[in-house]
């Protein structure tokens, strides 16, 4: 008779303990998370802005939705990165989260030390919502988007156009729409929003891709024109504003979304959950009335698919930094 070496021997029961243990974790997060516990939503924004009102809509539903409560919690700082960094070191029991925006996939480009890697310290659940920007003016700068280029072109760097800072999204969609028009512009970034619409609508800034949601209320009032929104496809708040692309500047488009991250290594059923009950809160008609008062749409995806989304967009994203030439003072 043969008897197994305990080096033999003890190995196999480190590799079945090791197996046991890792069905007792899966098991557990699928069964009992969240037991209770508070879960936490990491925003990287100031209050009010539009990745934290969509924060702020998806929390109130989801905590009923798991039987917990659900906390916005506002980390800003360094474009999102402050809060970024906190879910990426939290523990990966889901209980600490992350919504972000498409700026959280920039930021790689434009900040060469990051304390974390993007794709891989976090594991994508699910984007919840579009926000479209807009491309406005001060009302009779521009007949509409061909007047703009047209204008722009016979005067190469004798206009300028604004953002809510270096990176922004508004900056973002800004660059995708000048390289793709073939104009050039000086870009003057600003703190936020709110300072980059005052400037326009007062005409020392020629233009800017503000959020639908910030500059609906001005363009209703006549102190905006909109001339076209930034996306692939038109807003349902504004169906008669064609795209920049049917405008006449193909390859113009930029996304600008809100999504839910956690920590890596977080467990498969847990974001399998997390996904499932977001995707079914954001299908709700009422929700949709909702976004839709803020010039947002509803945009959720399986969390496999989110994670090739993500490795896609920031190829992208880096590719429209250094095309551009973006970088943070």
């Amino acid at each position: 008779m043969t008897f197994p070496s305990h080096r033999g021997l003890g190995r196999r029961l480190f590799i079945a303990g090791a197996l046991a243990a890792t069905a007792f974790a899966s098991a557990h997060a699928q069964g009992d998370w969240p037991r209770g516990q508070t879960i936490r939503l990491i925003v990287p924004f100031t209050a009010g802005s539009g990745t934290d009102i969509v924060a702020r809509l998806v929390a109130e539903r989801l905590g009923p939705a798991l039987g917990t409560s659900v906390v916005v919690e506002n980390k800003p700082g360094a474009g999102g990165t402050l809060g970024a960094v906190q879910v990426a070191r939290a523990p990966a029991d889901g209980y600490t989260l992350l919504v972000h925006s498409a700026g959280h996939l920039v930021n790689p480009s434009i900040y060469p030390n990051l304390s974390y890697d993007t794709l891989k310290d976090f594991a994508g659940i699910t984007p919840m919502a579009s926000l479209p920007n807009v491309l406005v003016t001060s009302p009779g700068k521009f007949a509409d988007v061909k007047d703009l280029v047209a204008q722009v072109k016979a005067k190469p760097g004798g206009f300028n156009y604004a953002s809510a800072g270096n990176g922004s999204a508004t900056h973002m969609n800004a660059e995708v729409f000048r390289l793709a028009a073939g104009i050039q512009a000086q870009h003057v970034p600003f703190r936020g929003t709110p300072e980059a619409m005052t400037e326009v609508m007062g005409g020392r800034v020629d233009w800017f891709f503000a959020p639908m949601v910030s500059a609906l209320p001005l363009i209703k009032d006549g102190k905006l024109k909109a001339l076209a929104v930034g996306t692939g496809k038109r807003s349902s708040v504004q169906p008669d504003l064609p795209t920049t692309v049917e405008a006449g500047v193909p390859g113009s488009e930029y996304l600008f979304w809100v999504g839910l991250f956690a920590p890596a290594k977080t467990p498969r059923p847990v974001i399998d959950r997390l996904q499932t009950e977001v995707a079914k809160i954001m299908a709700a008609p009422d929700l949709k009335d909702r976004l839709d008062k803020l010039g947002a749409e509803p945009f959720t995806m399986p969390s496999a698919q989110f994670d090739t989304f993500l490795a896609d967009e920031t190829a992208k994203s880096a590719r429209i930094v250094k095309a551009s030439g973006i970088k943070v003072d």
